[in-house]
């Protein structure tokens, strides 16, 4: 995402603790509550590296590593409680040392770390069970650390100066550390242990158990931000139901969407519903989608606002939170360095330090180009989706603001193109959603000169046009025939100026000469999803779309197999990203391809199986081959909210779904099952303050659609 500012780290070898010999590489576990997230080893420990205790976007617990007789112990199993809350790792002892005559051999002791996030703090409990016949002395040890770092000097970002790390305060059972930063404020976190360590420093805690046969022992531990009561057993049940209940609460959001004969399918939908209860933060102004963990556990506008639109027809809260948030963090001055101007919508915020000191941009930036536009546009489609008004009225002078950004400040070159060019070096050179240094290019390589017309924010402005003349009619405002003339012309510019006749397909931007950038990118998927192309350039975009150029066989690559800077495992130059290739069906569907839905749902579902149903933010755009997994990119962020939210968006497409409660209809046009499914669930959709349950389900003549509550007065109509 931020280019200026990306992942240094790359898949690392882990070595053990004690002996320093390599062992094998690990997946990385995370769970986030709020601002504060956690990110350890499968075996649970936090080794100083990309991993750590993080709140408010600074590492308050970098080295966290726990031995068993002086040696990690072998581990059975790891991983995430499908709802999300629960890190759970299986081990069993190494020979422990002698303790007289005797030694333990290994195999004997049960090792249980069960660990959540809650409340701004980590709970931990160690559960050891002594399943042998002897009694068995078990030395058990922690080394911790704090640096404080903020989340982008993790992430490589290197400082000249840095703040003063206070000696740590050790006190019985707790260790306390602190830090004061260059920007005057002073951060603490606290370990502690329910019982006294047998030894105790500043950076290890030593404990020795004596266990008899078929008994066990609970250890517990809480990091938090501040000191807080003894840990104990009580307190670690009460807060891990709290936490269960909140994130219960979250996932039940909305209708519920199931295939009755497909538990894996269900799975796939239970494990992306949950993905997106985990990123979802309850803020003052409502429920947001935080964009992935652990490198972009915060606001983003953009990410937001796909995730909200991938999700409103199930679960409209999103899209009402998220307009809400963005609204109340537009700009209204100009700032190179924030890249902002009047009314244009945040990119991203932070809470570290070196956002706070201006060492990097995004403590509040706005160096997105197409954020703006995608707004207007989640609002249109949310009064449509809900006939919330009210809100709309409320944000209608946001509405407006953005909209003369998109005139006054969003056309540099006064044609009615939307471009960008950053203000400062600070800020990330490319400003859409491929926003890496080499995603823009021409057909030879060349890098454009700006300011840079990217072909899909011009649809997202088209959408924005529209949907402001929709809500002007809505609200009663002034006549809408403006916004409408600014979307007319702006469709006829795409149709002129972006389209290569030749290759039957649209250039991926415009540069600052007003010349096409003819590189052959999924950037097209998303002018479909706006509706923006004539029908039979769609159709010829669509037929391109689905050869093996951009087809990888797991998903749609981000750009054409065969351009110039073409590699399966960049970042943006042919890797497949789901939510891009969501928005690509969406498209797809909009323009009748409902075939072609179907069988890209069903890729993606394939790669999910690959991934243990959590698709990750991109892997790679190698071509599938039969008996193979799809690649992973080594740094991907997994959870990400718009990929978790990019099977709902593909399944609305394959249903044909689309939901008006302005007029009180529920339209279903042409409906699509991927292979496999034989029947599909819609329960509890609301839509004007009724419910609305639908069966979709397979038959010999296609797939037919019935509703299970007719008494209803909200129309259920098949466009066929």
């Amino acid at each position: 995402m931020d280019d200026a500012y990306s992942v240094k780290t790359t898949a690392t070898e882990v070595t053990d603790a004690v002996t320093g010999e390599p062992e094998p590489t690990t997946r990385l576990m995370a769970l986030k509550d709020a601002d504060t997230f956690a990110v350890s080893d499968d075996f649970g420990d936090m080794n100083g590296g990309a991993d750590g205790l993080f709140d408010q976007d600074t590492r308050i617990l970098s080295r966290w590593i726990m031995t068993v007789g002086r040696q990690r112990p072998s581990r059975l199993s790891a991983g995430i409680s499908k709802d999300n809350v629960f890190f759970i790792c299986h081990s069993t002892n190494r020979p422990l040392p002698p303790m007289g005559k005797r030694s333990t051999p290994g195999g004997v002791l049960h090792i249980e770390r069960r660990r959540f996030v809650r409340n701004r703090r980590l709970f931990e409990r160690i559960r050891i069970s002594n399943h042998g016949i002897e009694e068995v002395w078990l030395p058990l040890a922690f080394d911790f650390g704090a640096d404080f770092h903020d989340i982008f000097q993790v992430r490589g970002t290197p400082r000249a100066r840095h703040g003063e790390i206070a000696a740590p305060v050790t006190d019985g059972r707790r260790v306390t550390f602190a830090y004061e930063g260059l920007d005057g404020v002073r951060r603490t976190s606290c370990v502690a242990f329910s019982e006294p360590p047998s030894r105790l420093s500043g950076s290890r805690a030593e404990f020795v158990f004596t266990l008899p046969p078929g008994r066990r022992e609970d250890l517990y531990v809480e990091v938090g931000v501040r000191p807080d009561d003894t840990p104990h057993e009580d307190r670690f049940r009460r807060c891990a139901v709290d936490a269960r209940l909140a994130m219960r609460a979250r996932r039940r959001r909305g209708a519920s969407l199931r295939g009755p004969r497909s538990p894996r399918f269900n799975l796939w939908l239970d494990q992306s519903r949950a993905d997106v209860a985990l990123l979802t933060t309850d803020l003052s102004t409502g429920p947001y989608p935080y964009a992935g963990v652990p490198w972009f556990s915060t606001p983003f506008g953009r990410d937001g606002i796909i995730t909200a639109w991938q999700m409103l027809w199930l679960d409209p809260s999103l899209a009402k939170g998220v307009l809400t948030y963005l609204a109340a963090r537009q700009a209204t001055e100009t700032s190179a360095f924030q890249d902002s101007q009047p009314g244009k919508i945040m990119h991203e915020t932070r809470q570290g330090e070196m956002s706070r000191l201006g060492e990097v941009p995004f403590g509040l930036y706005y160096g997105g180009v197409d954020t703006t536009c995608l707004f207007v546009a989640l609002a249109g489609a949310y009064a449509r989706r809900t006939g919330d008004l009210e809100t709309i009225r409320a944000i209608w002078p946001n509405l407006k603001a953005a909209a003369a950004w998109m005139s006054d400040y969003g056309d540099p070159t006064g044609e009615g193109l939307i471009a960008y060019q950053r203000a400062a070096d600070t800020g990330l050179s490319n400003q859409g959603w491929k926003d890496s240094e080499d995603s823009i290019f021409h057909a030879d390589g060349r890098f454009p000169k700006g300011p840079i017309a990217l072909l899909e924010v011009q649809g997202y402005a088209f959408a924005a046009w529209r949907a402001m003349a929709d809500l002007s009619r809505l609200i009663g405002e002034e006549a809408p025939a403006g916004y409408l003339a600014k979307a007319k012309r702006m469709r006829a510019l795409v149709e002129d100026r972006f389209w290569i006749e030749e290759e039957g397909f649209y250039a991926i931007a415009l540069d600052g000469d007003g010349q096409a950038c003819r590189a052959i990118g999924s950037n097209a998927g998303h002018l479909l999803f706006t509706g923006l192309p004539s029908k039979d350039r769609a159709h010829r975009v669509i037929q391109r779309m689905l050869g093996a150029e951009f087809r990888s066989g797991w998903g749609l690559r981000t750009l054409a197999h065969g351009q110039a800077r073409f590699n399966p495992m960049s970042y943006h130059n042919g890797s497949v990203w789901p939510h891009d290739t969501a928005m690509g069906v969406a498209g797809m569907a909009r323009y009748g391809e409902r075939d072609a839905v179907a069988m890209l749902l069903h890729e993606i579902y394939s790669a999910a199986s690959h991934f243990d149903l959590r698709l990750p933010e991109l892997f790679c755009g190698f071509e599938r081959e039969p008996g193979e997994p799809p690649i992973a990119y080594p740094v991907a962020c997994m959870p990400q909210a718009w990929a978790a939210g990019s099977v709902f968006q593909m399944l609305q497409a394959a249903l044909g779904l689309t939901i008006d409660a302005v007029d009180k209809v529920v339209t279903v046009d042409d409906p699509i099952l991927p292979p496999g499914i034989e029947q599909l669930n819609l329960s509890r959709l609301d839509m004007a303050g009724e419910t609305v349950d639908l069966a979709f389900r397979r038959t010999a003549d296609g797939t037919v659609v019935s509703r299970r509550n007719p008494e209803r007065t909200v129309k259920v109509v098949n466009a066929l």
